[in-house]
């Protein structure tokens, strides 16, 4: 797929303001500081599109772009980070809730994880949360060029077999560096091909 362009919608955190219409839309989560404003920066070819921030937590908002035209790339909140407090993050979870429960034009969501990392209790219970409410998402490993080739494989095998601790099937899996622009192509053609199956 090609980017012809991208353009800020709407920013809001209220789901029943968010675009009218029918169009489909991928939205992209993470924890905080998993490199989500570099990724849809780097897939729409657009430097400050999402705000990236060295301060994590920076996303508060639901934050809409219209691509091609065609389609909405939805860039939501970072979830679980501290400094939020416990009312900061409870609001933000009702947020990102909120959207992932009652936004019909949602066709996927985008999970981030840091491949630097084993797996965190707090991904795998938003993973968890979404298998129960039927929610399809794929998994992005983030900052790739980070690590080795090899100690990137050996990571990536240990997730999955922690995942099948408790998924009968796996969930899509791709990979990215938005420092070496990889994985772009695959994920925006994973995009395409939904897309066209709607």
């Amino acid at each position: 797929m090609e980017i012809k362009s991208a353009e800020f919608v709407i920013s809001n955190t209220d789901v029943k303001k968010c675009p009218e219409g029918n169009l489909p839309e991928y939205a992209f989560i993470g924890r905080s500081n998993v490199g989500k404003s570099s990724l849809i920066n780097m897939l729409t070819n657009k430097k400050g599109l999402a705000m990236t921030s060295q301060k994590p937590g920076k996303t508060q908002l639901i934050n809409h772009f219209i691509i091609n035209n065609e389609w909405y790339l939805v860039d939501l909140p970072g979830y679980g980070f501290a400094q939020h407090g416990k009312s900061g993050r409870e609001k933000l979870k009702c947020i990102i809730e909120d959207y992932i429960l009652e936004r019909e034009q949602l066709v996927c969501l985008f999970l981030l994880v840091d491949c630097r990392h084993e797996a965190q209790k707090i991904d795998l219970e938003f993973m968890e949360w979404l298998g129960e409410n039927g929610i399809p998402f794929t998994i992005i490993f983030t900052k790739t060029d980070k690590i080795t080739k090899g100690r990137l494989q050996e990571n990536l095998k240990a997730y999955k077999e922690k995942l099948l601790e408790t998924w009968e099937e796996l969930p899509p899996i791709l990979v990215s560096s938005s420092e070496k622009r990889e994985g772009r192509d695959e994920i925006l053609n994973y995009i395409e091909e939904i897309n066209k199956s709607l």
